[in-house]
């Protein structure tokens, strides 16, 4: 061993866990770090936010399954970064957040920017900790990496205090971490092998993180085998292919009425990795507190998470991959009375995906949504912010491949733009599109900068309305006619796209977009597609003033 100093002990500890990115924006907090970074072969995102970096963390957590990091400073910086802890919290997602702190002793007297981050994290991050001393970073570093990925994924929160990152220190490092995994045991597979063989009307619902190619592959082959129906969870549609005979739906916000009735009415209702929170759940309206109407098998790889809120009939601590590994040992029924109802929901999924209804304006969103479905390959990823215009990527994309949807399930505004940089610095080799509303554009527009810095040619859709359209709905339902703070004056995003040395193009037609999307592909740039849409096509299914005539109607 040599002495070392705190910050390249720490570096060194990232390159020994297989760190090959970063994202953060540079703060005097942690110099030593910044320094150590310099001679270090990991790929470096300088952000221009700390909430855009921190969700650029938090993407690459969903991409690959490890934590994603992010570095920032002390105070202002760290809450700025709060915005992607808690989408990281939500969405079950492995993210180790680093924040400068103040030295040592001068903490407890309000130094400068100086944050108690236990108290500011702790509800919303699994583990917070502050390092007291250079050669405990090892412990740990190593510690936060499993913390953030086993049972169910999350974030991390490591304040490093500045002289502790400058102190040196004879210490050995921590090895590379082997992630502890929990399966399930025989008495629980034949007890679910029990419940499938006696049910009438199954149907599986999947969502949460720690998912796999090889898991997906062996839900596949147990879907076919046992022709049972398939559906996905609020903004996790990726993790089974949309053009698979299986695959019935997501149960998002607004679902299809005909797959909420079949999630209601099923027999046996099996939750995989899936939370059922109340976006899912539509308020919790789907399934009974705290005893289910259906027979409910939760699988989950956090036990905690088991009977928290839904109190199931058969509980299984397992992760996706470990559950569906055993699947595999599973004897197919000779009979299969749910098959037909598979094939009929099936149906209703292609029928309320297909082809959008025509709504006010002349740029029809839903067509050039249609359009997109169809040009892009199986490998495009797409990522949104939260917002009304979410609802049409959602219904009318198909995603077919895993790991190709990036949208936070905390329904975070400003998400797309972010998601999108780490993606492409990701998987330089696929598409990647970005969506997003006027009012989600702007609350992180500005990492179409870092886009631009470092060359990576992501295309953003911005789909302005002149409002936050969302609150504007909700608005129209409850106060009609008293609109109140939701209406927007937009700059010319296609100006704001070549400012910043990218491409960018108007769009106000259904036929300009076709054309405008192949030349921003052409340009190779980073690009904005300003897309005007009519304020009235605020939903596919309706229109602002239908939703406020019947808001005066009811008395309203």
């Amino acid at each position: 061993m040599t002495q070392r100093s705190g910050g390249r002990i720490l570096v060194d500890q990232l390159l020994i866990q297989g760190t090959e990115r970063l994202a953060c924006v540079p703060g005097e907090s942690y110099l030593a770090v910044l320094d150590a970074l310099h001679d270090a072969k990991i790929d470096v995102l300088v952000c221009r936010n700390e909430g855009g970096a921190a969700m650029m963390a938090e993407a690459y957590g969903k991409l690959t399954g490890k934590p994603g990091i992010c570095f920032v400073t002390r105070g202002p910086g760290a809450t700025n970064a709060s915005h992607g802890v808690h989408i990281a919290a939500q969405d079950s997602t492995p993210m180790i957040l680093f924040i400068g702190q103040v030295e040592r002793g001068m903490r407890e007297r309000e130094a400068f920017q100086e944050v108690d981050y236990k108290a500011f994290f702790g509800s919303i991050a699994k583990w917070v900790v502050e390092v007291d001393s250079a050669a405990r970073l090892p412990e740990l570093v190593a510690r936060a990496y499993r913390v953030a990925c086993q049972g169910r994924p999350g974030p991390v929160v490591v304040a490093l205090p500045e002289d502790v990152l400058t102190e040196m220190a004879d210490v050995a490092d921590a090895p590379a971490i082997s992630y502890a995994e929990s399966w399930p045991g025989p008495e629980d597979m034949n007890r679910f092998g029990e419940l499938l063989r006696t049910a009438c009307k199954p149907l599986f619902i999947l969502g949460g993180s720690r998912w796999t190619g090889e898991a997906q592959k062996a839900l596949i082959g147990f879907a076919e085998k046992f022709d049972v129906g398939i559906t996905t969870s609020f903004r996790r549609a990726h993790l089974f292919p949309s053009d698979h005979p299986n695959y019935v739906g997501d149960v998002g916000i607004g679902p299809n009425p005909k797959l909420a009735a079949r999630v209601k009415e099923a027999d046996l209702l099996v939750l995989l990795g899936a939370r059922m929170s109340e976006m899912p759940s539509s308020s919790y309206s789907l399934i009974d507190i705290p005893n289910p109407r259906q027979t409910l098998v939760h699988i989950h790889p956090g036990a905690e998470e088991l009977g928290r809120v839904y109190q199931p009939a058969l509980a299984i601590q397992a992760s996706p991959g470990a559950f569906c590994a055993a699947l595999a040992d599973l004897a197919r029924p000779n009979e299969r009375p749910w098959a037909e109802a598979t094939r009929q929901a099936r149906q209703e999924f292609i029928d309320w995906t297909d082809k959008p209804g025509r709504l006010p304006g002349k740029f029809q969103y839903g067509e050039a949504m249609r359009w997109l479905r169809e040009r892009l390959p199986a490998d495009a990823i797409i990522t949104n912010g939260a917002g009304n215009y979410a609802i049409w990527v959602h219904r009318y994309y198909r995603f077919r491949k895993l790991g190709t949807q990036l949208a936070p399930t905390s329904g975070s505004m400003g998400y797309g733009v972010p998601a999108a940089v780490m993606a492409k610095r990701q998987f330089p080799d696929s598409p990647v599109v970005a969506f997003a509303g006027d009012g989600c554009f702007m609350m992180n527009g500005q990492e179409f900068a870092t886009a631009v810095q470092y060359d990576i040619p992501l295309i953003v859709i911005v789909l302005d309305n002149s409002m936050y359209g969302t609150i504007r709905m909700h608005q129209e339902r409850e106060y009609p006619n008293r609109v109140s703070a939701t209406l927007l004056r937009n700059p010319d995003f296609a100006a704001y796209a070549k400012a910043f040395g990218g491409h960018g193009e108007r769009i106000e037609t259904t036929d300009e977009f076709a054309p405008a999307f192949e030349r921003a592909l052409k340009s190779g740039k980073p690009s904005i597609l300003h897309c005007l849409i009519d304020p009235e096509a605020i939903t596919p299914a309706r229109t602002l003033s239908q939703i406020r005539d019947d808001a005066v109607k009811s008395g309203k």
